[in-house]
């Protein structure tokens, strides 16, 4: 049997858990959107919890108002290379 090449063993470095939203009593927002930037790629793709170190009820809630904030045009659905 063949052995696996290194690149598919790659594993990213862990976030801490510390969900910043929980931390100040805040809320995320679809008119923020430069604070919505913080939680896309540098393509324009939501990025996953374990990347953001946010919690689950506030990766629903910033899912959703990128979301919303694509659809009124604040942030690009897509981003061209």
């Amino acid at each position: 049997m063949m052995k696996r090449s290194n690149r598919f063993q790659r594993k990213e470095r862990p976030v801490p858990k510390n969900c910043g939203f929980c931390h100040n009593k805040t809320e995320p927002d679809y008119k923020d959107a430069v604070s919505l930037l913080r939680f896309t790629s540098e393509r324009g793709k939501l990025l996953a919890r374990a990347r953001t170190g946010i919690c689950s009820k506030h990766q629903r809630r910033v899912t959703r108002e990128v979301k919303r904030a694509r659809f009124i045009a604040l942030l690009p659905f897509v981003v061209r290379a």
